[in-house]
């Protein structure tokens, strides 16, 4: 693969954005430019490059997620024919010396050398699916209509332990708890509309929806990560992006700890992933068997919900991938398992 003959280092923030050229000819950084981050402002930034003889054709953008500051300028670039980069913050800045300058032109220099030095490993930024949109969006308002009722319902029992009693108060609250609950289960019927209903993916989210543990908001959280299950999923690379994937903590003779995941994927999905687990481990028996028989060894209780959770990445991604429900009393036809029980017998 070439490397394009420019690299525009994008860098975004609310208002504003600012841009840095690399040409790859002159082997040079051109000077940096601030733009509106709005319409009018791409309008200008797309003629700037004309000007200068980027043709779309020829060109990288490079940016960091910055969720929605970010969004209306990939899609203008998308559709001019650029070739767009979106990448996670935390891996550009480890490109870098981290106690250097901060400055917007700085970093937009250092988007446009970042996508210079790693130009084959760029993910390519496509516009999502409008549905695949309005599912993340749900999904992020279910979330915040959830903490919001938990810290409502904290409060109500709160106040309603107190002495002196505060009906205007403890009503409010009641009418918020109440109202909070209706709006939850509006987001999960459009959900299960969005994601049940739909003709191209439906199906495999019913095949999802068929094993144990997994419901609706855990198999709309697999239908994003695997772009409407076109794309296939790899439950130790899922793991790692969720952070239960148990990582070695040993060097040289002075460190040896214990195994542990770092923690620091999406909240939303690790709890999900969580509640699964301890799901399994009370309702079904197989799971249920694996984890006193563990803990009898003397595994700790969250470690092995944490293994139940990872086997369960491995059946979700091997029922997608074969295309057939569930099988509670499955047996594998693997020869080594054969092997293992023609030798018990």
């Amino acid at each position: 693969m070439n490397t394009p003959k420019h690299l525009i280092g994008i860098d975004v923030s609310s208002e504003t954005f600012t841009s840095t050229v690399y040409d790859a000819l002159a082997n040079a950084y051109g000077k940096a430019s601030d733009w509106a981050n709005t319409p009018e402002g791409f309008v200008a930034f797309h003629e700037d490059l004309s000007r200068q003889g980027i043709h779309p054709d020829e060109a990288l953008a490079c940016m960091e997620s910055t969720g929605v500051y970010a969004e209306a300028l990939c899609y203008f670039l998308a559709a001019q024919n650029y070739a767009v980069s979106v990448e996670a913050p935390r891996k550009t800045k480890r490109a870098f010396h981290p106690d250097g300058p901060k400055t917007d032109p700085i970093d937009s220099r250092q988007l446009a050398e970042y996508a210079l030095r790693f130009f084959d490993q760029l993910p390519r930024w496509t516009p999502p699916e409008a549905l695949l949109e309005q599912v993340r969006v749900l999904l992020t308002t279910r979330e915040q209509f959830t903490r919001q009722l938990t810290a409502t319902k904290n409060t109500l029992t709160s106040i309603g332990r107190k002495v002196v009693r505060t009906p205007v108060a403890e009503n409010a609250l009641q009418q918020t708890v109440d109202d909070l609950k209706d709006r939850i289960k509006t987001i999960d019927r459009e959900l299960k509309r969005i994601v049940t209903g739909h003709g191209g993916w439906g199906p495999s989210a019913a095949l999802a929806m068929s094993i144990p543990g997994v419901g609706l908001l855990l198999t709309a959280h697999c239908l994003l990560l695997s772009q409407g299950f076109t794309q296939p999923l790899n439950p130790r690379q899922m793991a790692s992006h969720f952070g239960i994937c148990p990582r070695p903590r040993q060097s040289g003779t002075s460190l040896r700890g214990r195994p542990q995941s770092r923690r620091s994927g999406p909240p939303q999905l690790r709890k999900l992933l969580y509640l699964a687990s301890m799901s399994l481990r009370t309702h079904q028996q197989s799971f249920r068997h694996y984890f006193l028989r563990k803990v009898e060894a003397g595994k700790s209780k969250r470690l092995v919900l944490n293994n139940i959770a990872n086997k369960l990445l491995k059946v979700i991604t091997a029922v997608l991938k074969s295309g057939t429900p569930f099988i509670p009393d499955y047996r594998s036809v693997n020869p080594l398992f054969l092997k293992k029980q023609w030798t018990a017998s």
